[in-house]
């Protein structure tokens, strides 16, 4: 495989860039930013620099004020978390004394808008983009655009997948996850990758804006989360697992998010029912790191039936999803389904003008009628706003299963095509 993967979201920061004064590219640490910001620089020059270069970061804590008003713009700044509060209200103060666009590029790592100083300061003044590891589409290079074909069934239904993909080569590619140095690696130098990186996240980026007394907790606890991926979370539980107060463990569930490392599903508010669950799920914001946490490897979780197969799944289809929304035509918000009556629906795409698409995530080469039956559920009772309801399966053909409903291999999110050799 090539190692540079072209990223979708390049074109979409250009035309952000073209209309706002600031733009701020979050995303985990390694999935891509400054590179992508680079490219942004040969494309559209500009002053680029970059806070992990410790000469810049000193000359940034001596006088923010000189650094932000130097160079061309867009004054492209990397990791601009680590700058702290006098760097953004620098920022802040240059970008109020004209409205011109294009001003700055920001980069960080840690969710900007959960970090109260650093949302403050930008306020009404940038545009936020996430970029994510790479997705299944980005690594086939396939020319799909998947959130908008599944509210357009047809599309799918009609389309030819051009690969088959075998169960091993799927469990291949969502172990590998999507990491651009991770997915290079063998499984073995992907777990020593996945080790260092975790810890580079906690005792750098976490300690730098939280005060963790059980730093090698917060390992532990990312751990359980993978564990549990697409699980509601009960802080009892883990709180006993842990043997830290139940108050520490939500703090540190947040660091986690700030990081993102994890991400929490929310509950799909509708009116099909008052009697919902209301504990949002949570997720490793990449299928390979979770593999890792979890001791997975591709050439066991791939025999049918193994414990973790679903759940890799599950979080692999998460991660996809939120990657390719990040990029879509489409604006829509991803949550999942689950009410006391025990219906629930994986993950459930709501388009801003209410139209519903139900997704179910099954670890098998072959689906059955009653695999459809909340979808079916759901459907009934949402008449013309839903869409379509699919199951999303290891197997190789697009399969109706009635009014609005299909079987659809998890290729097809990235229209089936295979892996660049």
């Amino acid at each position: 495989m090539s190692h540079h993967v072209p990223r979708r979201a390049l074109t979409g920061l250009e035309r952000r860039v073209g209309a706002f004064r600031i733009v701020v590219v979050g995303g985990p640490r390694q999935a891509g930013k400054t590179t992508l910001l680079r490219e942004l620089h040969k494309a559209s020059g500009g002053t680029f620099s970059t806070l992990d270069d410790a000469t810049t970061l000193n000359t940034v804590r001596d006088d923010p004020t000189a650094f932000v008003a130097f160079g061309e713009t867009p004054r492209i700044i990397d990791e601009v978390q680590r700058g702290g509060d006098g760097l953004l209200l620098a920022v802040k103060a240059v970008t109020d004394q004209s409205d011109a666009s294009g001003q700055f590029v920001l980069s960080g790592s840690t969710r900007f808008l959960t970090v109260p100083t650093l949302s403050e300061s930008l306020a009404g003044r940038a545009v936020f983009l996430d970029l994510w590891p790479l997705s299944a589409a980005e690594l086939t290079r396939a020319d799909v655009d998947a959130p908008s074909d599944l509210f357009e069934p047809e599309r799918l239904t009609g389309r030819a997948l051009s690969t088959n993909w075998a169960r091993e080569q799927y469990f291949s590619l969502i172990c590998g996850g999507g990491y651009p140095e991770a997915v290079r690696l063998d499984a073995e130098l992907r777990d020593d990758w996945f080790d260092s990186y975790v810890s580079t996240v906690v005792l750098r980026d976490v300690a730098s804006f939280a005060d963790v007394r059980h730093v090698s907790t917060v390992p532990r606890l990312l751990r359980i989360v993978a564990a549990r991926s697409g699980s509601g979370l009960v802080v009892t539980d883990i709180s006993q697992s842990l043997g830290i107060a139940q108050p520490t463990v939500r703090d540190y569930l947040g660091y986690l998010d700030i990081v993102y490392l994890t991400s929490r599903l929310p509950v799909w508010s509708n009116n099909l029912t008052s009697r919902l669950t209301k504990t949002p799920k949570a997720y490793v914001t990449d299928s390979g790191l979770a593999a890792s946490l979890v001791g997975a490897h591709p050439e066991a979780v791939a025999r049918p039936g193994h414990q973790l197969s679903g759940m890799l799944m599950e979080t692999f289809v998460f991660t996809e999803l939120t990657r390719q929304l990040a990029t879509s035509s489409v604006r829509a918000d991803l949550s999942y389904y689950r009410d006391r009556e025990g219906r629930e629906v994986d993950f459930v795409l709501e388009r801003r003008d209410g139209a519903v698409v139900g997704i179910e995530v099954k670890a098998s080469g072959s689906v059955r009628s009653d695999a459809f039956s909340h979808l079916a559920w759901m459907r009934d009772r949402l008449g013309e706003r839903f869409k379509a309801g699919y199951v999303v399966y290891l197997g190789e053909h697009v399969r109706p299963f009635g009014d609005r409903l299909a079987a659809l291999p998890l290729s097809a999110l990235w229209g089936g095509q295979g892996l660049p050799g």
